[in-house]
C-alpha cells in the first residue's frame, strides 16, 4: 500500500504521453506527490517507476462509481489533493449526421459529468484547508463550434461553463478554479505518425514559415503555464487563461 506523504498532493486526469505525462513530471519537480489517473495501467506504472512520487490509479474516469473509489482511495493513501488538474478528455470528430449521437453523452460524461464529481469529492478538503487550486484544461472548442465538433464542441463549452459557476462559488472559499484553452494542436502520435495519416488541423499549413515544432503547442510548456496558475497570488487569481503558440493563426 502506499504511504501517507508529507507533501502536497496533485491529482491529474488523462495522464498520457503527452500533456498528462508533463503535467505529472512538473508538479513532482514543484515539490508534490502526485496521483496519476487514466485507463492505461501500464503507462502509469510506467511513469511511476520514472518520475519521483508519482502514484499510478488506473480508472476509466467515465466509470462515476470507479472514479468515486479511486478518488476515495488516493485520500486514504495519500492524503487530501490540493490541486485537481482534470485533462481527461473525450472527443468525436464528425458532423452531426456522420456521428453517433451516443457519443455527445460519452464525451459530456468525461469532459464535464466526471469533473463535477471529482469536485465535489475534494472541494470540501481544500475549503476546510482555505486553499486549493482546481484547474481543467480546455481547447478551442470550449468557445466555439464548428461543424466537424458538432458532438465534442458542447461538451467542452459546458465544462467551461461549469469551471465558472464553480470559480464564482469556491473563489471566496479561497479555492483557486481555473479554465486554461490551448488554442493550437498539440503534437500527439496517437491521431497518427505522419502528416498524410493525420487530419488537416494537425498539419502545418504549407506557406506555413517557422520551424514545423513551432506549430504545436509542446506539453511542456502548457505544464508550466498550468502549474503557474495554480501558484498565482490570491489577489491576481486568473480564470479564463487563453494560450498558443507565437505564430498561431487567430
Amino acid at each position: 500500500m502506499t504511504s501517507r506523504t508529507q507533501k502536497p498532493i496533485c491529482l491529474i486526469t488523462g495522464v498520457g504521453d503527452a500533456t498528462g505525462s508533463a503535467l505529472v513530471k512538473r508538479f513532482s519537480e514543484g515539490g508534490y506527490a502526485v496521483a496519476m489517473i487514466a485507463r492505461n495501467e501500464a503507462r502509469l506504472v510506467g511513469l511511476a517507476e520514472a518520475i519521483a512520487d508519482a502514484h499510478a490509479y488506473p480508472c476509466d474516469v467515465a466509470d462515476l462509481d470507479a472514479l468515486r473509489d479511486t478518488v476515495k482511495r488516493v485520500q486514504r493513501e495519500l492524503g487530501e489533493v490540493s490541486v485537481l488538474v482534470h485533462n481527461a478528455v473525450a472527443h468525436t470528430f464528425g458532423t452531426f449526421l456522420e456521428a453517433d449521437p451516443t457519443e455527445l453523452e460519452r464525451n459530456f460524461r468525461v469532459n464535464t459529468t466526471a469533473l463535477l464529481c471529482l469536485v465535489r469529492h475534494l472541494a470540501p478538503g481544500m475549503i476546510e484547508a482555505k486553499q486549493g487550486s482546481i484547474v481543467v484544461t480546455g481547447n478551442t472548442a470550449s468557445h466555439r463550434g464548428v461543424p466537424n465538433y458538432a458532438l465534442f464542441a458542447p461538451t467542452k463549452a459546458a465544462q467551461r461553463i461549469l469551471c465558472e459557476s464553480l470559480a464564482r462559488d469556491l473563489g471566496p472559499k479561497r479555492v483557486h478554479v481555473a479554465y486554461v484553452t490551448v488554442d493550437a494542436p498539440i503534437d500527439v502520435t496517437w491521431l497518427g505518425d505522419t502528416d498524410e495519416e493525420r487530419p488537416a488541423w494537425l498539419v502545418p499549413p504549407k506557406d506555413w514559415q517557422f520551424d514545423r515544432a513551432d506549430f504545436f503547442a509542446h506539453p511542456d510548456g502548457i505544464a508550466e503555464e498550468i502549474f503557474h496558475v495554480c501558484h498565482q497570488h490570491h489577489t491576481t487569481w486568473s480564470f479564463d487563461t487563453v494560450i498558443r503558440p507565437f505564430a498561431e493563426r487567430w
